[in-house]
């Protein structure tokens, strides 16, 4: 998201059809991450991330890091990672597909990604 200012950034003016039912959708109606509570008990808020992939077909991958706060929402404690969940043949391609998630589906791979990381601890 890209702001003109900081009344822009505090007061985002939503596009017309935009909801904020989508991860990119309410980054843009609410001018700010999608927060979460995973299934561990923790907060986290998501991004959409890229990569290069070096493949001509496909170049670009889009994945979701979710940041993990504090209880107290002070503090980064640290992240978590999808791995990369589309190819496309544009950075930006790569991204609005990911951007276009429902929050549902995005709660569902955050405690999924949980999920995984608590097995490959075990």
């Amino acid at each position: 998201m890209r702001y003109s200012g900081s009344e822009d950034r505090l007061n985002p003016q939503t596009p017309e059809g935009v909801t904020d039912e989508t991860l990119g959708g309410y980054a843009r109606v609410h001018g700010r991450a999608a927060a979460f509570q995973g299934c561990d008990g923790e907060p986290y808020t998501a991004a959409v991330e890229t990569d290069e992939t070096g493949d001509p077909q496909n170049p670009w991958a889009a994945y979701l890091v979710f940041v993990r706060w504090a209880q107290t929402g002070t503090a980064v404690m640290g992240h978590l990672e999808t791995g990369d969940l589309v190819a496309a043949p544009t950075e930006d391609a790569a991204r609005e597909a990911l951007e276009g998630l429902s929050l549902a589906e995005v709660r569902a791979l955050l405690d999924e990604t949980i999920r995984r990381r608590r097995s490959e601890e075990d």
